[in-house]
């Protein structure tokens, strides 16, 4: 009998090739693609991609997508609320294990699996203490196409959002990024690969600008999306697409 899961999908290269390895276990059934919307904006957190373009995503990829809504900037609380609502209604329909694209962050790992624990649902790392050099290259060696759709400023400046993932962009990153942008760093949207049927068609939009507070306390949205609490002193560079 299969493992019937969920797979938390970002839109990102870590969710693609996740996505990939997963796929190959004829163990495992994923059963749905699980993403975090803003509800305000109806964009997908901190990545800032349209809803549309998500599904259209999830329908080349020939998997149904859940969404979960929540709030602009949640707090820790309102946002594991919302998680674990998520998780009980997919429990059950025999949901018990969820997938994520994490590569070495132990803290987000621990919190991940203790959540999942209390629910008694199970936590799988497919690409989890892979090099990120190597990853990379193999995502590109696949065929995967990918585009900058974020970047913080802490790290990277204008000049890298809306850029298309080569070589010529991981030579391009400073030293104290990491090439998947694992720190929270920098966030795309994969628009071709082996998991799609057909390309995700888009066209580039404007580049914008925002500049969020420092909260007072940690944000949900930290958590959910790989970056640390400091990470708000800074702004994020977004490439729209349409």
């Amino acid at each position: 009998m299969k493992t019937k899961a969920l797979f938390n999908w970002s839109s990102g290269k870590d969710s693609a090739i996740a996505l990939y390895k997963i796929l190959q276990n004829p163990e495992i059934e994923i059963s749905c693609l699980l993403t975090s919307v803003n509800k305000q904006f109806q964009r997908i957190s901190m990545h800032g991609v349209r809803v549309e373009l998500l599904q259209q995503q999830a329908k080349s990829i020939g998997i149904p997508l859940e969404i979960m809504t929540v709030p602009e900037m949640p707090t820790m609380e309102v946002y594991e609320s919302v998680m674990k609502e998520t998780l009980l209604k997919l429990k059950e329909n025999g949901i018990t294990h969820s997938i994520f694209g994490d590569i070495f962050l132990e803290d987000l790992r621990s919190y991940r699996e203790e959540k999942l624990a209390s629910l008694n649902m199970t936590a799988l790392f497919p690409l989890w203490k892979r090099d990120t050099n190597d990853l990379i290259n193999e995502f590109l060696s696949l065929g995967f196409k990918t585009i900058v759709v974020c970047v913080n400023e802490k790290y990277l400046d204008k000049s890298f959002v809306g850029r298309i993932i080569d070589h010529d962009f991981i030579n391009d990153l400073p030293e104290n990024v990491d090439a998947c942008g694992e720190n929270g760093e920098f966030h795309t949207f994969t628009f071709d690969g082996p998991i799609f049927s057909t390309p995700v068609n888009f066209k580039i939009g404007e580049i914008v600008y925002r500049k969020y507070e420092k909260p007072t306390a940690q944000k949900a949205s930290n958590t959910a999306c790989n970056t640390d609490d400091s990470a708000f002193e800074f702004g994020f560079w977004y490439c729209d697409l349409e």
